[in-house]
């Protein structure tokens, strides 16, 4: 298949990136959180609250393994490295890139942590799920675009079509 997938901690850019990328590139733009919240009937939010984030994680997984489209960009929730098999799926659908944007950066974008939405067990900080995440990050990633403070959203994007041409040039190709 021919889709892109950007991963990244919340914050990130994932999906501001992920809707120009897919303009740029004439793909259709996949947000899976959304996927989540209609497979499950709540917002991310109230998931946590009420069922926990190993439910949450699971959740996300399966909403992600029953996502089946073409030459779309996918911006999936930052937990979405937690789950192998989930990781494993959009690896299999085309390339994955990892948006990798400094955690004072990160801290500076995110003011509501309590209510976004985020797989966060009680007590944890931003600081803690980079670290746990940003191995698997990198371990899923076929390359990797420094989303530096003070660089624009359409730099990031070029050089995240940068990144495409080079993984995957097929996909700047359109359809016929």
């Amino acid at each position: 298949m021919g889709n892109v997938t950007l991963i990244g901690m919340p914050g990130s850019g994932k999906s501001t990136v992920g809707v120009l990328l897919a303009k740029a590139l004439g793909f259709g733009f996949l947000d899976t959180d959304l996927v989540i919240q209609q497979r499950e009937g709540a917002l991310l939010q109230a998931i946590l609250d009420e069922k926990g984030v190993p439910y949450f994680l699971d959740a996300e997984e399966r909403a992600v393994r029953s996502v089946d489209c073409d030459r779309h960009v996918i911006a999936p929730g930052g937990s979405v490295v937690c789950r192998e098999g989930a990781m494993e799926h959009l690896s299999a659908m085309g390339p994955v890139i990892y948006l990798r944007v400094p955690l004072e950066e990160l801290k500076a974008r995110i003011h509501n942590l309590d209510s976004r939405g985020i797989a966060l067990e009680p007590g944890q900080t931003l600081e803690d799920i980079l670290t746990l995440r940003a191995p698997l990050y990198e371990k899923y990633a076929g390359a990797v675009v420094d989303a530096a403070p003070g660089q624009t959203t359409a730099q990031t994007v070029s050089l995240v079509l940068e990144q495409v041409e080079r993984l995957a040039p097929q996909l700047l190709t359109p359809v016929k």
